[in-house]
This record gives structure tokens, sequence and C-alpha cells, in this order.
């Protein structure tokens, strides 16, 4: 019963995101581009880093569809690389943030008490770093590198993940199947993975995925400023910041990589609008409603012995 439930929310929510024209066209989007970055080594017409000077900031052709740079390497081939290196550094970095504060939000949400206020004002003590300034210490001590970066932005981003993840747990630890639950002995950790996690589900995609934008804005900005994806390698903001000093000679060089971050980010916005729309409680009957089979089972069991 429990996958005959989530197979019937998967096609709702399916059918509101194909009936959402901007969502449906953000998905698309959003598909093209890992696509894309999935399969550059077989789309690319030439290596993104191989310098012919020969070639020089040639103009639109066949072989260079967006002509060259500075360098005389194909921006085409490195626009379709730098898809596969910031969607892989901004996925990356989204895993560690949904790693520290999915579990961070459900311990404190859930258990309450000294440890729930432990956590949130850890939480708190976060949110007040500037992420910008913390990536300008760190880069300081240990050097530039788009590692050191991400690691920045996992440690400070997983702070908003909790404080909305443990609203949401507040609202669902108080529904009836979870309470069955605990009245049924199953035990915290069985009852936050079983099933408060499923039931949480629609605001963490919502949240996941409207974050995978700002971390690529944020990634591309500190490539661009040099404390990220170091040169040669082709990466949006590094494409920015190597094709400054030609904005007035020729400024498609900075209108390519930029155009791609813009589109990338415009899907990715619409369809996390799309997806906040279709999985709201208010537009249809919603995850928190969700009860698995295990707990109808044990809520059946519990009234029974009630009338006996």
């Amino acid at each position: 019963m429990k996958e005959h439930t989530d197979t019937n929310l998967l096609k709702r929510t399916f059918s509101r995101l194909k009936n959402d024209k901007l969502a449906l066209t953000g998905g698309i989007i959003v598909l093209l581009f890992i696509l894309a970055g999935a399969f550059a080594t077989y789309i690319a017409p030439h290596d993104p880093t191989a310098v012919n000077i020969e070639n020089r900031l040639l103009p639109s052709s066949w072989e260079y569809p967006l002509g060259t740079d500075q360098l005389g390497r194909d921006v085409l081939s490195r626009i379709i690389y730098g898809t596969q290196v910031t969607l892989r550094n901004a996925f990356l970095v989204l895993a560690g943030i949904l790693i520290i504060g999915v579990p961070m939000g459900m311990i404190a949400g859930y258990t309450g008490g000294r440890i729930d206020n432990f956590i949130m004002r850890v939480a708190d003590i976060v949110l007040t770093f500037p992420s910008g300034i913390l990536a300008l210490a760190v880069v300081g001590m240990m050097g530039p590198g788009m590692l050191n970066i991400m690691l920045v932005l996992v440690s400070l981003w997983w702070a908003p993940f909790a404080r909305v993840i443990r609203g949401a747990v507040l609202k669902i630890k108080e529904k009836d199947f979870v309470m069955a639950a605990e009245a049924a002995g199953t035990s915290k950790f069985q009852i936050i993975v079983k099933h408060i996690l499923l039931n949480a589900a629609s605001p963490i995609i919502v949240l996941a995925t409207l974050n995978v934008a700002s971390i690529i804005m944020h990634i591309a900005g500190f490539s661009f400023i040099g404390l990220g994806t170091q040169p040669p390698a082709a990466d949006w903001g590094v494409m920015l910041n190597d094709s400054r000093e030609f904005i007035a000679t020729d400024p498609a060089l900075m209108l390519w990589p930029g155009l791609a971050i813009m589109i990338v980010i415009f899907g990715l916005n619409m369809l996390g609008e799309g997806l906040n729309e279709a999985l709201s409680p208010h537009t249809q009957k919603g995850i928190q409603r969700i009860k698995p089979w295990s707990v109808q089972r044990k809520v059946s069991t519990l009234k029974e012995d009630t009338y006996e």
C-alpha cells in the first residue's frame, strides 16, 4: 500500500508539473544542461584547454560556432565543459549540505528540549558568518581552490536547511500516524527515517532545487575573482574572469558564459517554483498525509485493543 501511495503521489506531482509550462520549461532546461555536462567529452567539438595563438579571437564560424578566446581556445567547447565542472561542483556542495542539514533538522525537530536548543543555537552562530569573508579567510590560510570554496559553502549553508526542516518536522511529529508509531513502541530512529523523513520530502526537494541556483552563482562568483576554480580549467566563472579585459573589443567572450549561468539559474528557479506548487498541501493532498502501511496496521491494532 505504501508503494501504491507513493506511486500515486509521483503521478499527481508529475501531472501538475506537465500542466505548469514554466516548470516544464525549467525542467527541460536543467535536463539539457545535465546531459550536456554528462556527455561533454562526446559533444564538445574541440579540446577546451588546447591553446592555439594563431586562432585567437576568431569570430563565429562552422569550425568555431561561438568563436575563440584570447588563447585560441574554442568557446563552445569551454562552455560545454564548464557545464560539467559547474554542475558537478554545485551538486557536490548540495550533497554535503543535505548530509549535514537534513539529519540536524530532523534530530532537532523530533527530539526537542536541550538537543533542539543546542543545534539551533549552533545554526544561529553559523548563520552570522558571511560566506564571502570566511572564504577569503580560508583561501588566505589554505590557498585558492574550488575544494576550499566548497568546504566553506557546506560549512555555512547547512544551517538554513536545518532550520527549515526542523519547522517541517515539528508539524509532522504531531500527526496521528507518528503518535501511533510511538505508542506501538517503534524506535525513534525508525520513526525519523521511515515516517518523518518521507513526509518531510516536499520542503527538502523544493529547498534543494532552489538552492542549487544560489550555489552555482556563488561558485561562478568565487571563480570570477580568482578564489575558486583556477585557470586553465573550463569553468564559467574562470571564462568571465579571462574575458574582462576584452569587454570593449570582444564582448561576446563575456556574453556566452554569462548567458549560460543566467539560463541554468532561470531553469532551476522555474523548476523549483513548479515543484513547490506541485508538492504543496494546498494544491493536493500532499506528502504530509502519506501514512506508511506499517503505521496504518499499528493504528488498527491499537483500535482493536481499545475496543477489547
